[in-house]
């Protein structure tokens, strides 16, 4: 079978026929057919991202058919079309241990040790590719997925699944005032989807695209829009004046900024007993002052990946249409060109996304 083979971070992502994978116990063969390529996929690829374990067949998430399973699998079934996170858990309730398969991420402390490095050893099989093995834990079967009209716009299933557990996390009510800083990257613009479909009353989209905060305001009146400055200052003054006020929650989904002014700013206009979730990249400090986050009983909350129970109802959601994707932008691609297709997923951002389609 054909798939996308990094070997090490200064080789480069590159085409590669490899023999198709083989069940084992705890695990599931798919055929994957929607894959979503993230924007910053070339910069991972160059050690950019983190320590990833190499060599591997690269790729997060994606949908794909079940072909086989293992003996003891019953948590998807052969012709199911299944969800595939990436997401591993060792399952110790004491200490337990998660990575993202086929991509880099650790959780916790973000330190390796010999349960991630084991898990990621073991499961050497992502899902740039036309088929893939999997952990059946990783694996949510979809009921009625090989009836939807839209099957490329499901690649964002995986990026829907990690904005709801931060949505989850907020406590977020209908009606309620929502700030997401970095909406105009694909994450937060996956925020604001689960936000409407939750019922918040306003939306506050914050982010530096101007065609991708237009494309978030024409999803629905709630929406509005801010366009940063980076300065936490004038970015908050123009926050406020969207929501009429304060926020009773801020989901901050920015990538690796330079400063950490935007994410202040969302941090600056909460209300008493507001809520702050930690959703997105930054590699920056927050200087967080004592006094005000306890005068002001601010919530500070991070959030990483999300459970399959999460995953699940995010499709039935989705199967409902209270989470419409035709919202999206989907540009299909297949695996002939690696480079090619990481240029096109760097060009896109927020409702605009690049789907593997092998």
């Amino acid at each position: 079978m054909k798939a996308w083979i990094l070997d090490s971070t200064d080789a480069g992502l590159r085409l590669q026929e490899v023999p198709d994978p083989k069940v084992r116990d705890g695990g599931a063969v798919l055929q994957m057919r929607a894959v979503q390529v993230p924007a910053y996929t070339r910069v991972l690829t160059m050690g950019g991202r983190g320590g990833i374990a190499t060599p591997t067949v690269l790729g997060i998430g994606g949908i794909g058919r079940v072909l086989d399973v293992g003996d003891d699998v019953q948590t998807v079934r052969p012709g199911d079309i299944a969800l595939c996170t990436g997401f591993l858990e060792t399952g110790r309730l004491a200490d337990p241990e998660e990575v993202l398969l086929g991509w880099t991420g650790i959780a916790g402390r973000g330190a390796a040790s010999a349960a991630t490095d084991a898990m990621r050893r073991v499961w050497r099989t992502g899902t740039f590719a036309e088929r893939a093995l999997m952990p059946a834990s990783t694996l949510v079967a979809l009921p009625g997925a090989e009836h939807y009209p839209h099957p490329a716009s499901l690649a964002f299933l995986p990026w829907l699944t990690i904005a709801a557990g931060a949505v989850e996390r907020s406590a977020l009510r209908p009606g309620g005032r929502l700030v997401v800083t970095g909406a105009s990257g694909q994450l937060g613009g996956a925020v604001v989807l689960l936000a409407l479909a939750r019922g918040a009353g306003t939306i506050v989209a914050v982010g530096r695209n101007p065609a991708s905060l237009e494309r978030l305001a024409a999803l629905d009146p709630r929406v509005r829009t801010v366009r940063s400055v980076a300065d936490r200052a004038a970015d908050g003054e123009a926050i406020a004046d969207a929501l009429g006020g304060d926020a009773d929650v801020t989901i901050d989904a920015l990538g690796a900024a330079p400063t950490v002014d935007l994410t202040m700013a969302g941090f600056d206009v909460l209300r008493l007993d507001g809520t702050m979730v930690l959703l997105g990249g930054v590699r920056q400090t927050l200087p967080i002052p004592y006094d005000e986050l306890m005068h002001r009983r601010i919530t500070l909350r991070g959030s990483w990946m999300a459970s399959n129970e999460v995953a699940y109802s995010v499709w039935r959601q989705v199967r409902a249409g209270s989470i419409d994707l035709t919202a999206l932008d989907v540009a299909t691609a297949d695996l002939e060109d690696p480079d090619a297709v990481l240029a096109r997923a760097e060009a896109t951002n927020g409702l605009s996304i690049v789907a593997l389609t092998p």
